[in-house]
């Protein structure tokens, strides 16, 4: 197989990439390969894959062979990695770079799920694992490496970063311009300004990201930052015509993807959120196909969903004056057109999880008694589906928090309030598996056995010809190497039981042994060798020459 040559910077984007103004970003289980292939058909000339575990892609076969899902038409394209190790990061980038045009480390996701895995946005203040990542990578694979990112608040401190990356090998920048902070009801408004601020300072093609709804979003930015290309996410979404600046109806854009899907079968989770994104507007007037479409389990019946819902739209399309836009939109709701996510304040929202009953706060009367406000979702869902466990009724709430407490809780709390209590208290709760009292004596003993371990290891041999047993420290050795015990304890002599004076002296021999009916017999001297030594566990046991 030939080589191919590796390309840098604008001639990468230029000769590679195609100079690639339009590109469809990163999602995670939504950028898939039926959804790159109609972003393409609709103006697309640039498309990434979903987000890969770097770690899980060059370790696990099934992983790899279902996440590399790809074909001649899906050119160019870039494959991105989330990792936090450089090693793991280039064995990934060895496997994917003969099936993609280069390999984007993700910088940029906001996400909880980032935080816990170190991966990232997360990454952004650790300058030297980055460096030492993007470098690996350049030095090692044949394609090139990308990184997407997200803003500081600070400008210069943004440019720094993104110099940063240059400097270590990164060919092509795309940068969002929203701080790791600003996600969900607080995304608000990218700022360009930072994003122009990158462009201007670096000598490598720039994609910008944020706040593109249309295509007259996409020529505003292009203009306002001078980037080389925009690329868009959640705007690709709800109208995966926004390249071709055409608004068309949904059904068109729903039927043309599951016929790709039925040529490139994937996930049907990922069907399913194409789905509930393309109907967004619409499913908020027909509430009941929103459940239908979540409790499909096949492919098929996810098709019923979207027709029932084209019929629908289609009825009232051909109704007079049906043209209008509802419900404060641009277009009627079966038009794909952008979503505006609402803004919120953080304040507002502070105040709004206060007022919030807890996750799992269990509702008291009526038919849904003892049930959390998850299962009544999902009773909704499947009513003839009984959700009180074990027909025991509905649960008890625990006094402190509200969710079910155990029924053989030893403080009849939950277990979360059990587990605090317990620990406190340092008690055991057997109904809830909880064993502080338990563990805590175990570990005191297990320290006492350790001290006497250490006290015995430091005991020396005393001096001269005298040496310790190591089974009884009151015996010793002596010059004709048969062994004396001192101290008061009972030993035998051929047999014969003896007390040992503390002074050395000869033992008084006794010659009654008591047998098991309490008589004493005389017992006959076995014959032993001089120095032999037997132990048992209750008495320490000499066995001397009697002569």
């Amino acid at each position: 197989m030939a080589v191919r040559k590796k390309l840098e910077g604008y001639q990468f984007w230029e000769e590679t990439l195609k100079k690639a103004r339009y590109i469809v970003a990163p999602m995670v289980d939504q950028s898939e390969l039926p959804w790159r292939l109609l972003s393409r058909r609709h103006g697309c000339q640039l498309a990434y894959t979903p987000m890969f575990h770097a770690a899980l892609f060059s370790r696990e076969e099934t992983y790899f062979r279902d996440a590399m899902q790809t074909c001649p038409e899906d050119r160019p394209l870039i494959v991105q990695f989330c990792a936090n190790d450089p090693n793991t990061l280039v064995q990934a980038a060895l496997l994917a770079q003969d099936h993609c045009d280069a390999i984007d480390l993700n910088l940029g996701c906001p996400q909880s799920i980032a935080r816990r895995g170190h991966y990232g946005a997360f990454l952004q203040e650790d300058w030297d694992l980055l460096r030492r990542m993007v470098s690996a990578v350049h030095e090692r694979c044949s394609v090139p490496i990308t990184c997407k990112i997200r803003i500081f608040r600070d400008v210069q401190r943004t440019v720094e970063y993104a110099q940063m990356l240059e400097k270590a090998g990164c060919q092509l920048l795309t940068v969002h311009g929203r701080t790791k902070e600003q996600k969900g009801s607080l995304t608000g408004m990218a700022s360009w300004e930072h994003i122009k601020a990158v462009k201007d300072n670096v000598k490598i093609p720039v994609f910008a990201n944020g706040n593109i709804l249309n295509l007259e979003c996409v020529e505003k930015c292009m203009k306002e930052t001078g980037t080389d290309g925009i690329m868009t996410a959640e705007g690709n979404l709800h109208n995966p015509a926004l390249f071709e600046g055409k608004n068309p109806p949904v059904w068109e854009m729903a039927d043309e993807y599951l016929q790709l899907v039925r040529e490139n079968p994937c996930q049907l989770s990922a069907v399913r959120g194409h789905l509930f994104k393309l109907w967004h507007h619409s499913l908020q007037i027909h509430t009941d196909m929103r459940t239908a479409l979540a409790q499909g389990k096949t492919f098929e019946s996810l098709v019923v969903v979207s027709e029932e819902m084209k019929k629908r739209c289609q009825e009232e399309a051909s109704k007079p004056g049906a043209d209008q836009p509802t419900n404060d939109l641009p277009f009627p709701h079966w038009i794909c057109q952008p979503y505006i996510r609402p803004r919120g304040d953080q304040k507002e929202r502070e105040l709004a999880n206060k007022e919030r009953p807890p996750k799992r706060h269990l509702v008291q009367e009526g038919e849904n008694a003892g049930l959390s406000r998850n299962q009544i979702k999902r009773r909704m869902r499947y009513p003839h589906k009984n959700f009180l466990s074990k027909g025991l009724g509905p649960w008890i709430a625990c006094e402190k928090c509200g969710n079910p407490k155990g029924l053989n809780c030893v403080f009849s709390l939950c277990r979360g309030c059990c587990k605090t209590q317990a620990h406190a208290e340092q008690m055991d709760c057997p109904s809830h598996r909880l064993w502080f009292k338990t563990k805590e004596e175990r570990r005191k003993l297990w320290e006492a056995k350790k001290r006497q371990q250490q006290q015995e290891n430091t005991i020396s041999e005393p001096e001269g010809n005298k040496s310790l047993d190591p089974d009884n420290l009151n015996s010793v050795k002596k010059e004709d190497g048969s062994m004396t015990a001192q101290g008061d304890e009972k030993c035998q002599i051929n047999g014969k039981e003896t007390q040992v004076p503390q002074n050395g002296e000869h033992p008084v021999l006794s010659h009654h042994k008591q047998d098991p009916k309490g008589a004493e017999t005389d017992t006959k001297l076995p014959d032993v060798k001089n120095g032999d030594i037997r132990d048992s566990l209750s008495t320490k046991v000499c066995l001397l020459d009697a002569d």
